[in-house]
C-alpha cells in the first residue's frame, strides 16, 4: 500500500478522468498538506475545533493550551491532560463532550495503544479502526487526519459535504451523491483518492 503521495504520478493518473483534467487545469499545481509531526496534537486540535467558527475554536484552544501556561505550536502531553481538573477544560471553553473526548483520546495515547509509529506502521483501514475507538471521533474525523496529518494518497471520504456538493457541480448530478455514487465516481481515481479531493475542495473556492 502507497503510504505518500507523488504528485506528478497523481496528477498523471487523474488527467484520464475528463472532469479531473478540467478541475486541475483551473486550480494549477497539486500543493498539498505538510505532515503533523505530533499526532496527538493535531487529533486533539480537531475535536476542539468541531462545529465551532475558526474565531471561537481559536480562542478556545489558546485557552486550553494557556491552562499549562502553553503557546503556538505547544501542546500538552496526554499525562498532562489526564491530570488537569474537569474544572480546568471546562474553564477554557470546552463542553462536558469535548472534555471527555480528549481525556479519552489522552488515555489511548498514554497507554500506547495509538501512536505516531502505530500510525506509520497500520494502513488506512487499521487507522480508522483504532481512532473511532476513541470517544467522539468518527470515521470523517479519521479520515481527514489520515489525508491532512499523515499524507495517506488514497482517502475518499464518502460523507463530506465539500467533496459531495464539488462532486455534484462538476459531473453534472441532479442532486448530493450518495456514499455508493462517490465510491462509484472516485472508483478511476485510486491509489491517489486524496489528491482528487484536494483538487475538488479547491475547485469549491473558484468562481464558475
Amino acid at each position: 500500500m502507497r503510504r505518500t503521495i507523488d504528485p506528478k504520478k497523481a496528477v498523471k493518473h487523474l488527467a484520464t478522468d475528463p472532469v479531473m483534467a478540467k478541475v486541475m487545469g483551473e486550480i494549477g499545481p497539486f500543493r498539498g498538506w505538510p505532515p503533523s509531526p505530533n499526532p496527538f496534537r493535531a487529533l486533539a486540535r480537531s475535536v476542539i475545533y468541531q462545529q465551532l467558527s475558526g474565531t471561537a475554536a481559536g480562542t478556545i484552544y489558546r485557552r486550553f493550551i494557556g491552562i499549562w501556561g502553553l503557546e503556538d505550536e505547544q501542546f500538552p502531553q496526554p499525562e498532562q491532560i489526564l491530570a488537569a481538573q474537569e474544572e480546568q477544560l471546562r474553564a477554557a471553553g470546552l463542553s462536558r463532550q469535548k472534555a471527555a473526548s480528549l481525556r479519552s483520546m489522552a488515555e489511548h495515547f498514554a497507554s500506547g495503544e495509538l501512536s505516531l509509529e502505530h500510525f506509520q506502521e497500520w494502513d488506512d483501514e487499521e487507522i480508522i479502526t483504532h481512532l473511532t475507538r476513541v470517544r467522539g471521533v468518527g470515521r470523517w474525523t479519521a479520515e481527514m487526519f489520515l489525508m491532512f496529518h499523515l499524507g495517506r494518497p488514497d482517502v475518499l471520504p464518502v460523507n463530506d459535504i465539500g467533496i459531495n456538493r464539488a462532486m455534484m457541480r462538476r459531473y453534472g448530478l441532479e442532486a448530493m451523491p450518495k456514499p455508493p455514487e462517490v465510491l462509484r465516481i472516485g472508483e478511476p481515481w485510486r491509489p491517489w483518492a486524496t489528491v482528487a479531493c484536494w483538487y475538488l475542495w479547491r475547485s469549491e473556492d473558484v468562481k464558475q
